[in-house]
């Protein structure tokens, strides 16, 4: 099995440069997850079996209270079919098939493109390395697959009809995370539990700055050691000492904002709390001058070699979500088709700086359960009654984390 190419950062990963009439390639130094990892592999295997036996299943007229419970499961014994590739025994099974179907349909999704975003290539493992489980991003940057703990499924299995009925009431037009997908994978007894999600940042512009606001400040700063991340994930300590604003149109604001109040709303009633807003943030004039620069640097490497340099393998418009991509004009910094970035919003005109902002909700599967009463209480006691912590109940949290989120507007 192939790993995936990618062009981002490709040509600050030049191979050494050579006197030689033969082409050479751009290395990529991109880690993947590659053939030989298994549960990777399962998942690719799995998620082309499904679609392509869900294909065959008629798309029924309305759901029913069992689709919400169902599932598909796969077991193989003495595979020996791609054995480099496979193990020889593995499980894998697919949470409540006709209804993640139908929310992939809502969000505009073709199970096709699915299908080849998530298992054409292996999917890319999350640059920070912070999190406990397995973050990939699919090869076309669409997708995002994250592992989550059997508690985590559960509670999934909770919400997903109120879920559904709120995607489907507006339309897919959210700011909740896009669930796609959830699946169990077994290998030597072994159970990985992975949800798919499509990703709330761009498959093509990158994201310079990033946050994770919750409105509390208490513990909301970013450690000095994930500060010297590449790409660190600031918190609201750090959203207001940099005096980070968001810039966009009164229109823009009250769509996002309406959005916001109704998502809110949702999980509210569904007694969820302890979620964030991810904001990403790309700088256009920082795109346009890393632009000069690559192209500087591409046209000093046709220079030293003769034929030119050539294309790495796979650079091309990939297929699957992004693919019709291809038959439109190229799109320069700061551009983008809001039919595959669904989060992204121009910043307002006349704003101090030309962005792109990245706007959901993550962290949605934690309900206010005991653990978090206890965790309140604790909380309470430490810093005071009146402090502003995290652990708080669903209406207190929704509250003054749709305070906070209207404040972030310029």
């Amino acid at each position: 099995m192939s790993s995936p190419s990618t062009t981002s950062n490709s040509l600050n990963t030049l191979a050494p440069k050579r006197k030689t009439k033969k082409k050479h390639f751009v290395q990529q130094k991109v880690e993947v997850f590659r053939g030989s990892d298994r549960v990777l592999s399962v998942l690719m295997w799995g998620v082309n079996h499904t679609i392509g036996d869900l294909s065959q299943v008629p798309v029924p007229v309305m759901l029913l209270p069992d689709d919400f419970k169902a599932s598909t499961k796969i077991k193989v014994c003495n595979h020996l079919f791609h054995k480099e590739n496979l193990p020889g025994q593995f499980k894998f099974k697919e949470y409540c098939p006709q209804v993640f179907r139908n929310l992939r349909e809502c969000f505009g999704m073709e199970d096709q493109d699915y299908q080849v975003s998530l298992a054409r290539s292996p999917p890319l493992k999350d640059e920070e390395g912070q999190h406990a489980g397995l973050l990939l991003t699919s090869y076309d940057r669409t997708l995002v697959v994250k592992e989550i703990s059997s508690e985590k499924v559960e509670e999934m299995h909770n919400i997903l009809s109120e879920y559904h009925q709120h995607v489907v009431t507006c339309h897919g037009s959210t700011l909740l995370p896009q669930f796609l997908a959830m699946y169990r994978v077994t290998v030597e007894s072994e159970n990985t539990y992975l949800v798919v999600m499509r990703n709330m940042f761009s498959h093509r512009l990158h994201v310079h700055r990033k946050y994770d606001l919750k409105g509390p400040l208490v513990s909301r700063e970013a450690s000095f050691k994930k500060k010297g991340k590449e790409l660190p994930t600031h918190k609201d300590v750090d959203f207001r000492n940099n005096m980070q604003k968001v810039y966009v149109n009164d229109q823009d604001k009250m769509k996002i904002m309406g959005k916001l109040n109704r998502d809110i709303g949702f999980l509210v009633h569904m007694r969820i709390m302890d979620y964030s807003l991810l904001l990403g943030i790309h700088d256009v004039e920082r795109a346009e001058r890393e632009k000069e620069e690559e192209m500087v640097l591409s046209h000093e490497e046709e220079e030293e070699d003769d034929n030119g340099l050539a294309a790495a393998p796979g650079t091309t418009s990939p297929e699957g979500i992004a693919a019709y991509m291809s038959s439109f004009k190229s799109m320069g910094p700061g551009e983008f088709d809001p039919y595959v970035d669904v989060y992204a919003i121009q910043s307002a005109a006349g704003a101090p700086q030309r962005e792109v902002y990245f706007i959901g909700l993550i962290d949605v599967l934690t309900q206010y359960d005991t653990k978090k009463k206890a965790a309140h209480a604790a909380k309470a006691v430490k810093y005071g009654a009146g402090a502003e912590i995290s652990t708080v109940h669903p209406e207190q949290y929704a509250k003054r984390f749709g305070e906070f989120i209207n404040k972030i507007f310029a």
